[in-house]
């Protein structure tokens, strides 16, 4: 300590081993030192002081008798707690906050010596009085004094509780809370040898559109799922499980369709075999390459089903030479490819592709410990109208039991019920075995891992932090890019990648802009066509786009009222072209920082079209309506019709009623003849448009 600081009167009588009381009187008889209580505070060099007078005399002489002492603790609670009350008026009327160092309103005897807790960002009332072993009425009165009303249930942050535990010379120290603590533990969980077993395989059906996966699972477990999909196609990834021999294995079917890319390529993550079904008469085909793609980045052992051999066209020399050009070499070519013949309609070929699954999963030594809490990942999800939130889920380890707390993403829920794939209700269920469940907060992502939690609270408090962690880091990256300011964000680093939305009047401009532009690619920055379709820019192009930060590019066709609002409202831009070479080169331009806008399209306003006449000695007259703005004789055009453009062009003349008319406003009617277009229709929409003129904007 230096000279100037000062030592409270109970760390003293501490170190001299006499009650506070007694100091206190003796700084009184001996020092002429008046001090208000054990919380006040001496000088260090009148310390010194009173240890040399402690040395040179028996301290014995000084302390009271032990009944003496009672009614002296009891007389100095009571003043200390009619000082507090005082005080804690006074700072009611004086407004301000008394801080800690001449805080004299702690009404407890430091009797036992100052301990160590630790809490983490928040703590119950409950809680922190059995850490502090006190019990809970001391602690809410204590709290009281503070100016703190709070019940027992109540969660207190840690400055309250760090002032209110120095009031019980006990010291808080502040742990920092890990989010995923809980979820890290149960994922490093020391895995036990002794209770590993042998578990089932899990199995993933993959392959072209129409090439029988589906009809293949139907074939293996003789029940029929075809007829109740749309188009007899897969809509969802199913789970199935089927049983050979004594020996069960589980199926997923994933979609075939392209759409459903995604979804495939999960399947692949959670799987420990894959068939990919491959059909004789037709041969690898682009989703198959996909397939054997997903399946390679995915380190998995894929077995060949080479489906329809039944059919006349069936070679299956063909596929197998096909598949040698993706690096799939038959085992009875010389590789190490499982290749199985089957047809799913007359069922040969069914049980070796079985044996094969099953000799392949021995050779993996698949294993799982049935006894630790379950973990796995989410098949599908839907939001079903009379059971809420339902969850096809796979345990990949461990139990899960109905009633069990269960963390799925950022979501949570505890077990209500949960059914098998053949929609029994059961209680249990082990490793590889696909369930679906109700008692869910929310529908999870399909994909999500999910984990047993020790209880409801646990998981509730960590799927909320998942949610602001992911709320928080959509925040900072939902920067919206434009291509006038395209280049500056690459240069920043906030774009790695440009998404890009195309709509188009016809799909062969789709496939033509969706090459040109992905060519252009460079090492900054990948350009993206994130979707593609024909028909003019709807609300729903927009709110994709606001969504995966893209721009949207529409050829020959223009966004309706209601997105074109939603695109200012969410800052999405969208750019319209009628030449191709157009598009590339402001994409182009944009990417290498060259983009210089000189003219903006100004819409001016909207005509449509009621009534149309045929003149002969004039041609085709347009009897109209001026929805909104204005038209001017000498006006630009652009006729739409059922959102594709039509024409653009200029008006040969426009008329109110019998005279010539400059303009003509909203609101009001008007006959209009177009320069060299006589296929006017009636409900067709007149867009009047301006080139405005705009500074180059430095890049």
């Amino acid at each position: 300590m230096n000279d100037l600081s000062k030592i409270r009167v109970h760390e003293l009588a501490k170190e001299l081993d006499i009650s506070s009381k007694d100091l206190i009187d003796l700084l009184l008889k001996e020092f002429d030192i008046t001090v208000k209580n054990h919380m006040s505070t001496i000088e260090d060099e009148d310390a010194a002081l009173i240890k040399e007078f402690f040395a040179d005399n028996d301290k014995n002489d000084f302390i009271s008798t032990g009944e003496d002492k009672k009614e002296d603790i009891v007389e100095v609670y009571e003043e200390i707690l009619n000082d507090s009350v005082k005080e804690k008026k006074a700072r009611k009327v004086k407004n301000k906050v008394v801080s800690e160092e001449e805080d004299n309103s702690v009404p407890i005897i430091p009797l036992a010596p100052t301990e160590t807790v630790e809490m983490n960002d928040t703590i119950t009332v409950k809680d922190l009085s059995e850490k502090l072993s006190k019990s809970t009425v001391e602690v809410i009165r204590q709290l009281m004094f503070m100016g703190v009303m709070a019940g027992i249930n109540q969660e207190l942050d840690f400055e309250t509780a760090r002032k209110l535990a120095e009031k019980f010379e006990v010291t808080l120290i502040h742990i920092k809370e890990n989010n995923e603590s809980e979820f890290m533990e149960i994922d490093n969980e020391v895995v036990n040898e002794a209770l590993l077993k042998k578990r089932s395989p899990v199995v993933t059906v993959m392959g072209h559109v129409d090439h029988g996966k589906t009809s293949l699972l139907d074939a293996i477990r003789k029940a029929t799922v075809t007829e109740t999909e749309a188009g007899g196609i897969t809509q969802h990834i199913g789970a199935y499980v089927v049983n050979i021999n004594g020996e069960s294995i589980t199926f997923l079917d994933t979609p075939g369709h392209e759409a459903f890319t995604a979804m495939r390529a999960r399947g692949a993550q959670i799987t420990d075999i894959v068939v990919l079904v491959v059909a004789a008469d037709d041969g690898i085909m682009p989703q198959t390459e996909e397939a054997i793609n997903h399946c390679k980045a995915a380190n998995v052992p894929m077995i060949v089903a080479i489906n329809k051999i039944d059919k006349p066209g069936a070679n299956l020399d063909r596929v197998k030479q096909e598949l040698t050009e993706h690096g799939l070499v038959a085992e009875d070519w010389g590789g190490d490819t499982i290749c199985v013949p089957v047809s799913a309609k007359t069922k040969e070929g069914i049980d070796s592709l079985l044996e094969m699954i099953v000799l392949t999963s021995e050779i993996q030594e698949l294993t799982a410990d049935a006894t630790r809490k379950a973990k796995g990942a989410v098949i599908e999800s839907k939001l079903d109208k009379g059971r809420g939130p339902v969850a096809s889920l796979l345990v990949q380890n461990g139990t899960l039991h109905t009633g069990d707390s269960i963390l799925v993403g950022s979501t949570y829920g505890r077990i209500r019920a949960m059914f098998d794939d053949k929609g029994k209700k059961i209680k249990t269920a082990g490793p590889s075995v696909p369930v679906e469940i109700l008692g869910l907060s929310e529908v999870p992502a399909a994909g999500d891992k999910f984990n047993v939690i020790k209880d409801e609270k646990t998981a509730r408090e960590m799927a909320d932090k998942r949610k602001d962690k992911l709320r928080t880091s959509y925040l900072n990256a939902n920067h919206k890019v434009s291509l006038e300011d395209l280049y500056k964000q690459i240069q920043e680093g906030t774009v790695k990648e440009l998404n890009i939305i195309i709509k188009a009047d016809v799909q062969g401009s789709i496939e033509a802009l969706k090459q040109s532009l992905e060519k252009l690619s460079i090492e900054s920055v990948k350009v993206r066509v994130i979707h593609g379709a024909v028909g003019a820019i709807t609300e729903t192009d927009v709110t994709l786009a606001s969504a995966s930060n893209a721009i949207i590019i529409g050829f020959n066709v223009r966004p309706n009222d209601n997105a074109t609002a939603i695109a200012e409202k969410e800052s999405v831009e969208m750019k319209t072209y009628r030449i191709i070479y157009n598009a590339i080169d402001d994409v182009k331009a944009a990417m290498i920082g060259m983009l210089e806008p000189v003219f903006k399209e100004v819409i001016v306003g909207k005509v449509e079209i009621r009534e149309v006449y045929k003149i002969s000695s004039i041609g085709t007259v347009a009897g109209s309506y001026v929805l909104d703005g204005k038209i001017t004789r000498n006006s630009t055009i652009r006729i739409i019709r059922d959102g594709i453009v039509i024409l653009e062009g200029n008006l040969a003349s426009l008329k109110r009623f019998k005279d010539d008319a400059k303009e003509v406003l909203a609101g009001f009617e008007c006959g209009l003849t177009i320069e060299k277009f006589n296929d006017i229709k009636e409900g067709d929409i007149l867009e009047v448009f301006a080139m405005e003129e705009i500074k180059p904007k430095a890049l």
